[in-house]
């Protein structure tokens, strides 16, 4: 329904084998290329801002280019990245394109080793210099980095401030740079390692070259690197002498998933992209760990290594509901589990009446757990079947049995996502106007002033499309009772480790709570969250807490939504609207594997979550809570 802009997608492909091998057994040198364009298109759901790629040729003669990058802005990004690689080849006679020894020898991007990256941005800073990958030169090739990544860290401002207390100067305060300048840092101190080690063996000139090339250990560079990282990542880099690595927080707060074979390895951050891409089945693709690195030395050897010792498991539930696609064989499982988890309060919420209830679905990322929700009310419905026919089965009549077997679940095709008109408007009436278009209805679908209607969404966060539009939209068919469903619990506080909501007043769940604390005279809880905000804000030391959990403590979940309809419903409408959640309990059966729940539950994995949630909330009690 409202779409979170939220982590970024990485791909990384590792050719093992020469071009001409490629270019012999499926017909293109091209093969690398075309599988990190595969990689990141399936994965365009993760990046709408931006994209970019990296590439190193390896074995590059002195003079010669080995590292290329390709960069662009937008939502057509990725089309136009490979368009402009291809720009290169436009003018090639048919002999030289297909030759891999002359593209090898003659042509930028005809590595084997390639990096992409898909941006979403979680600061809302844009444009072409904050699209990855970063890229660091050096006259040495060992000493040149490339890095992208899909994270956002919470703590940097301390790793700022430890790289220029050892005399660096980064020139921009920014995440991915300065993370960039702190592994380049550890990187040219590696190859400096290694350099006095292989001089003092009696080794001069290229040979101290080739030879640090082939004992360069990036599992030195990340080990002195990522223990200082709070938050959530995948961090991936190539140098320009052939290594690769990608990192996995020590949470397994990101995801990360991992192929190899004779031929090649890859990576991404979803592994239903690489079964696809690579026609491979689930058993054969591996996750990275917690805290683990896969790392590829320049002759393509390659293992896993743990990099900083693994934390609770947090990995991010908001990946199997929402972000994440829906094809992977278990969060498909997992979402229809979550759609199960919601039949008996969705029947409680039309009185148990089937006969007078169409259910329908948000599209598009909701239909899944739709179809759990479909089967478990099924299963209910075939259960009532078989008592009344118990009951009744020494004297059931013909006109019974008819009533019986007609006795179904009403799905319907209710709510259609039309056109996006927000874009280009910016003048508030008018956006809020054709903002109430975005969806559509199917007219006729239900009796009208008799039919309850339920639709289900994957969220409810800010709740602006519920109020701008859908509740209106779906009033227009008449129902009785319109009952929103999210197939996940109330998002209550905001997520510093990739996802773009980090203000308190963004939260309709938060609204809620706040007006039901005026409506019943407890603004002193407010002000007294506040209070232990400020005061933990200046201490010294002690242990984190997240004070904002106050301001829900009063209230069950239901008292919440109910206040958040009151908010919702827009002027005039004629149904009677409520909204049902899923329970935290539900969640964790639904996802055992993914605990991670910060934005439900306010327990914050890092020190750097908790003291962010603090800082939101004191900055929205300062800039907006006490102004008025």
């Amino acid at each position: 329904m409202e779409v979170l802009k939220h982590e970024c997608g990485v791909a990384m492909v590792r050719l093992l084998k020469p071009l001409e091998y490629y270019h012999q057994k499926y017909g293109s040198w091209m093969y690398g290329l075309n599988k990190l364009y595969l990689l990141m298109e399936k994965q365009h759901n993760r990046g709408q801002e931006g994209a970019g790629l990296a590439c190193v040729k390896l074995e590059a003669n002195a003079g010669e280019e080995y590292m290329f990058r390709e960069r662009a802005v937008g939502t057509g990004a990725i089309t136009e990245i490979f368009a402009a690689v291809h720009e290169h080849y436009k003018d090639l006679t048919p002999e030289q394109l297909n030759d891999p020894l002359f593209a090898k020898a003659n042509l930028p991007f005809a590595g084997e080793l390639y990096m992409g990256h898909l941006r979403y941005s979680t600061t809302g800073k844009s444009g072409i210099s904050y699209i990855h990958p970063f890229l660091r030169r050096n006259n040495w090739r060992a000493k040149n980095l490339a890095v992208c990544g899909n994270f956002n860290l919470t703590n940097v401002h301390e790793v700022f401030e430890e790289i220029t207390a050892i005399g660096q100067h980064p020139r921009k305060y920014s995440d991915t740079y300065i993370m960039l300048e702190q592994l380049g840092h550890r990187l040219d101190r590696e190859v400096e390692r290694l350099y006095q080690k292989c001089e003092a063996e009696g080794l001069r000139g290229m040979d101290i070259t080739y030879a640090i090339e082939d004992q360069i250990d990036l599992s030195n560079v990340l080990r002195r690197c990522t223990p200082g990282w709070d938050g959530g990542f995948v961090i991936c880099g190539i140098t320009g002498s052939g290594e690769s690595f990608s990192v996995r927080d020590p949470w397994g707060i990101r995801p990360a998933f991992y192929y190899a074979d004779d031929e090649i390895i890859v990576l991404a951050s979803e592994r239903p992209v690489i079964q696809t891409v690579m026609n491979v089945q689930v058993e054969n693709i591996r996750e990275l760990n917690r805290g683990e690195a896969i790392l590829v030395n320049k002759k393509g050897e390659w293992h896993i290594s743990q990099i900083v010792e693994p934390k609770e498991n947090q990995a991010c539930s908001f990946e199997r509901i929402y972000f994440s696609r829906g094809s992977d064989v278990d969060i498909y499982r997992e979402r229809k589990h979550l759609g199960d988890n919601l039949v008996r309060p969705i029947l409680k919420a039309v009185d148990y009446d089937l006969n007078h209830t169409v259910f329908s679905f948000i599209p598009n990322t909701a239909e899944v757990a739709y179809f759990g929700m479909q089967e478990g009310l099924n299963n209910y419905l075939n259960k009532l079947k078989k008592e009344w026919i118990a009951d009744r089965s020494h004297l059931l009549r013909e006109e019974e049995l008819e009533q019986i077997l007609s006795m179904r679940i009403r799905s319907e095709k209710v709510a259609i996502k039309d056109i996006k008109l927000r874009t280009f408007i910016a003048e508030g009436n008018s956006r809020n106007d054709l903002a109430a278009h975005v969806y559509d209805i199917t007219y006729g679908s239900i009796e009208p002033f008799i039919d309850n209607l339920v639709v289900i969404d994957d969220s409810i966060v800010r709740g602006t499309t519920l109020r701008q539009s859908i509740i209106g939209i779906l009033d227009r068919l008449h129902p009785k009772k319109i009952v929103i469903v999210s197939s996940s619990p109330q998002v209550r506080y905001p997520d510093y480790y990739g996802i773009d909501m980090s203000r308190m007043n963004e939260f309709i769940a938060f609204k809620a709570a706040v007006a039901l604390l005026r409506d019943r005279g407890m603004e002193y809880v407010i002000l007294d969250a506040y209070q232990k905000a400020k005061r933990q804000q200046t201490a010294a030391d002690g242990p984190l807490v997240n004070y904002v959990k106050e301001i829900y403590a009063p209230f069950t979940d239901e008292e919440i939504s109910a206040k958040m309809v009151e908010l919702l419903t827009p002027a005039g409408t004629k149904a009677k609207v409520e909204i049902v959640y899923q329970t935290l309990e539900g969640l964790h059966a639904s996802c055992p594997e993914h605990p991670g729940d910060w934005y439900f539950s306010g327990d914050y994995p890092t020190p750097g979550g908790t003291r962010l949630v603090n800082e939101a909330f004191i900055h929205y009690m300062e800039e907006e809570y006490l102004v008025k």
